[in-house]
């Protein structure tokens, strides 16, 4: 047990759509969260008077013992903290809007743009100094607190902290591998089971499910029910779903053919690709430059319309449940866990249950070094993540986990130091880029493009 029995847990960018509503569910429902405070922080006034004022009616109307802090300024909200999120995004639909749009030009296409490509490099020239200015905030305030990021790239942004901010306790999540939810889903396409809510203890302790690489860009390394390999079985399965799902513009660029770049992979890996809607961002194949085996066409790049047009119908809903058309009851029904605080959870709790972080590798890939930031399964207490082995990456994959291993490395020590060196010679290393002149006028253009919200030190050199 932790010993922690009121556990105070900041969230910074609550008014984040994706995350800041299930973290209100979330610690209302937990026996072992529900007695603490939960602090609210966004530096937008309108998101956060909705969100502060919708984790009370949700207090008040399930008479949980929560404490329910606000605050525009997150020095106001550290005292006293033992975990402080972070989930933050400075107008992230329209920034990536243009990080995809202006890399198109120069043939680079991104389906995601926030953490490979110049898109990657970008968000974290976006984010990262905040990360890290929060960062001594919290060294400063409570340096006793665990520090989580969940802001992407979320690996560039969790190695920084871990080199440039050792003193503190951090990791950082992304909620693509969450657990149970990810065990779940390969079982079902291992047809281990059928419904999700098959899904048992005896089941789990059956299904030895090992996944790994850098952050969006992971791999089923194992996939064993008692002993026997069904890693072929959940591949077909993805074949023939592909028939069916091969795209869904309703749902954008990431949804488009998956289960078909999934087999693809596989086909030619030998492993499945655990993060399908990224991982496709990382490779060469689907940029465009060169002829496709099968009719897959090149990436679809960021929507932004369309994101913008999502965000406005999820305010929409928490509007509904300020206003009472939408219950309080249905909104507890409708949203449920999330990654960062069932970890919370389950470290305060001491229960024991594994997950998904994003972390030092220290062993748990054998043939990799020990300080490679990877997503690993792992045990964790209040004592931090430990991984879980895992075995060698195999050839193939281990390279190219190490180019972008390489490329973050770069992106975060470019960004810390505030060299345009390093900058560019991340985006030369980078997988997406295939032109030295049209690297360089990307870099330009964005920079141009975004001087609004960027360091004033890039453009001083």
């Amino acid at each position: 047990m932790s010993g922690i029995q009121q556990p105070k847990v900041v969230i910074i960018g609550s008014g984040s759509l994706f995350f800041g509503r299930q973290a209100i569910w979330k610690m209302v429902n937990s026996p072992q969260l529900c007695n603490g405070t939960l602090a609210l922080v966004d530096n937008d006034p309108a998101r956060m008077e909705k969100m502060g004022l919708l984790a009370e009616k949700v207090v008040t109307e399930t008479g949980a013992p929560l404490n329910i802090e606000v605050a525009s300024d997150w020095r106001d909200a550290l005292p006293g903290a033992d975990f402080v999120v972070l989930s933050f995004a400075a107008d992230t639909v329209r920034y990536r809007g243009l990080d995809c749009q202006i890399s198109e030009k120069y043939g680079i296409r991104m389906c995601s743009g926030d953490t490979i490509g110049p898109g990657g490099i970008f968000r974290a020239m976006r984010e990262l100094p905040l990360i890290m200015d929060c960062a001594a905030d919290v060294e400063r305030i409570c340096p006793e607190a665990w520090l989580i990021n969940y802001i992407n790239p979320s690996a560039v942004n969790g190695m920084a902290l871990a080199r440039y901010a050792p003193q503190l306790k951090s990791f950082a999540l992304c909620d693509s591998l969450h657990m149970p939810r990810v065990k779940t889903k390969y079982a079902k396409l291992a047809g281990l089971i059928v419904f999700a809510s098959e899904w048992n203890a005896a089941l789990d302790a059956d299904f030895d499910l090992r996944i790994t690489g850098v952050n969006h860009f992971t791999w089923l390394l194992k996939a064993e029910y008692r002993g026997r390999d069904v890693s072929a079985r959940i591949a077909e399965s993805l074949r023939r779903q592909s028939v069916y799902t091969g795209m869904d513009g309703a749902k954008g660029a990431k949804a488009l053919h998956n289960d078909a770049i999934a087999w693809q992979l596989y086909e030619i890996f030998g492993y499945v690709p655990a993060c399908v809607s990224h991982t496709k961002e990382y490779l060469r194949f689907y940029q465009g430059h060169g002829r496709l085996p099968e009719a897959i066409p090149p990436l679809s790049i960021w929507e932004t319309e369309l994101r913008y047009a999502r965000h406005a119908a999820m305010w929409r809903e928490v509007d509904d449940f300020m206003s009472g058309v939408i219950t309080i009851g249905e909104f507890m029904s409708a949203l449920g866990p999330e990654q960062a605080t069932d970890i919370i959870e389950s470290m305060v709790g001491g229960l024991g249950r594994p997950f998904y972080i994003n972390t030092p590798n220290r062993g748990a890939v054998s043939n990799m070094a020990d300080d490679a930031f990877l997503e690993l399964l792992c045990d964790v207490d209040m004592e931090g993540p430990r991984p879980r082995p895992v075995g060698e990456m195999p050839r193939g994959l281990r390279g190219l986990n190490e180019l972008v291993l390489d490329t973050h490395e770069l992106t975060a020590e470019a960004i810390v130091k505030a060299d345009y060196g390093l900058l560019r010679r991340a985006l030369m290393t980078d997988p997406l880029t295939n032109s030295i002149a049209d690297a360089d006028a990307i870099l330009r253009e964005l920079l141009a493009a975004q001087k609004d919200i960027m360091p004033t030190h890039w453009y001083t050199t």
